[in-house]
């Protein structure tokens, strides 16, 4: 395994080494008294997809990586995260690909009044599945205010280092007004949901809806707005009850110094209702086809017919208290751009002890020459639960990346990384099935990935 790991180490070296000199190319071309960002004013990718949905009068957005990964024998390619929802740094972590693909049209009716159509297909790991397919009227109010029916989310704020949208709803069936002008005072969404969607083929035990109301961009100070979401759930639960979601975010741009943007969420839930605003841990639907056997099977000359039938089996899951407060920054400040993290959730089961999950650490880059930047990325997490020994795993990746400028949010990026992950007993204990197999208490795995989105 050794052997095999010098083999990939010096391939590494080989193609940084190609890569630098590249980048020594390009920094030949690039005026040294000022940054290479300098000659770049907007996001290339964005412009040419403006181009090409106004030349098609179509609407194009999206969402994709993939590329080569490798880690030492019997470990995982990626994943290495004690399970909270702000615990996966992603950068070198994710060892998979995946594509979203959005893709719709609006058709002008006179008056202002205008319908789309919209769709998005996904594939994980080639897996296909959908993520939206909706309907919109917009106009009809003689204001921004839109109509909308189907499968459709609202992804309000992501962490990106950590790859979770903290403030979301959606996946499923339903239908809602948004946009709803409040005068000055932000706008408003309101929408119902069932727990129905394109994918759920075992549809919906619980009889599960929800109903989410979020009250967006409100005025708080120079730069600074507030977003306050709230989410209500009910349904026939075996175990836990209804439940309930609140949550506060604050943006602020130009925090301190010009340049950095401040992101503070607080959020609580109880039940069947999540953090971000979906729903939380629904109970489980299988159902199967057998044969229906007579009373006395196995007896001579009982066995005469025993026709198919389908047999659908629910497993109750509990509903939960959650909390979490989290603050990130992201920058770009001449050559240097980035992400930060510090967060905090608890999650106590309605049917066992209460978990509690800490994350903290970031993401720079670093533009070197006209295209391209050095990345690296940091991380350390701690989950406790009582009566059990608290985990912990700390994660570390460097990187060099090419992409159309050095700006920390510019894609698509290509990217040569290495990372090594490191983790206690207790972590290896309650991950005997994946990364803690064999008792490993760390890992070194290498990658080249592109990342992509689009709008």
């Amino acid at each position: 395994m050794k052997l095999k790991l010098n083999r990939i180490a010096a391939a590494a070296v080989v193609l940084l080494g190609s890569l630098h000199g590249l980048a020594q190319a390009q920094t030949a071309d690039t005026p040294t008294d000022a940054p290479p960002e300098a000659t770049v004013k907007s996001d290339p990718t964005k412009d040419f997809v403006k181009k090409v949905n106004d030349a098609t009068g179509l609407e194009f957005w999206g969402y994709g990586r993939g590329g080569f990964y490798s880690s030492p024998k019997g470990a995982p390619k990626g994943g290495y995260s004690l399970g909270g929802d702000l615990q996966k740094y992603r950068l070198g972590n994710e060892g998979d690909n995946y594509l979203e693909f959005g893709i719709g049209k609006r058709f002008d009716l006179g008056d202002g009044i205008k319908w789309g159509v919209f769709y998005m297909p996904t594939i994980y790991n080639g897996k296909s599945g959908t993520a939206q397919a909706y309907f919109s009227l917009s106009g009809i109010f003689g204001n921004s205010a839109t109509l909308w029916a189907g499968q459709r989310y609202h992804r309000i704020q992501d962490v990106h280092i950590v790859d979770k949208w903290v403030v979301e709803d959606g996946d499923n069936y339903g239908a809602g007004i948004d946009d709803i002008p409040l005068g000055g005072l932000g706008r408003l969404n309101v929408a119902v949901h069932t727990a129905d969607s394109v994918d759920n083929k075992s549809g919906n035990p619980n009889n599960a809806k929800r109903i989410n109301v979020q009250w967006r961009d409100i005025p708080t100070n120079p730069d600074g707005k507030l977003t306050i979401t709230g989410g209500l759930i009910s349904g026939n639960f075996a175990k836990g009850k209804d439940g309930g979601a609140l949550g506060l975010m604050h943006i602020q741009k130009n925090f301190l110094v010009p340049g950095l943007n401040n992101i503070f969420i607080a959020q609580a839930s109880n039940g069947h209702a999540s953090l971000s605003g979906k729903f939380y841990n629904l109970d489980n639907s299988t159902t199967t086809t057998g044969l229906l056997l007579p009373p006395g099977f196995g007896s001579s000359n009982t066995f005469l017919f025993a026709p198919l039938v389908e047999r659908t089996v629910v497993t109750p899951q509990a509903g939960a208290k959650q909390r979490r407060i989290l603050d990130s920054m992201d920058f770009q400040i001449g050559r240097f751009g980035g992400q930060t993290l510090i967060g905090y959730q608890t999650t106590r089961p309605d049917d066992g002890p209460e978990t509690r999950d800490f994350t903290l650490g970031g993401r720079v880059s670093y533009g070197i020459a006209k295209y391209t930047k050095l990345l690296a990325e940091l991380g350390t997490t701690r989950r406790s639960s009582d009566g059990q020994a608290r985990q912990t795993l700390n994660k570390g990746t460097i990187a060099v990346a090419f992409s159309p400028n050095t700006d920390f949010w510019t894609r698509p990026e290509f990217r040569l990384y290495a990372t090594r992950a490191s983790w206690n007993k207790a972590a290896a204990d309650a991950n005997a099935g994946t990364f803690g197999a064999n008792g490993r208490r760390s890992a070194t795995i290498f990658g080249i990935q592109m990342e992509a989105w689009w709008e």
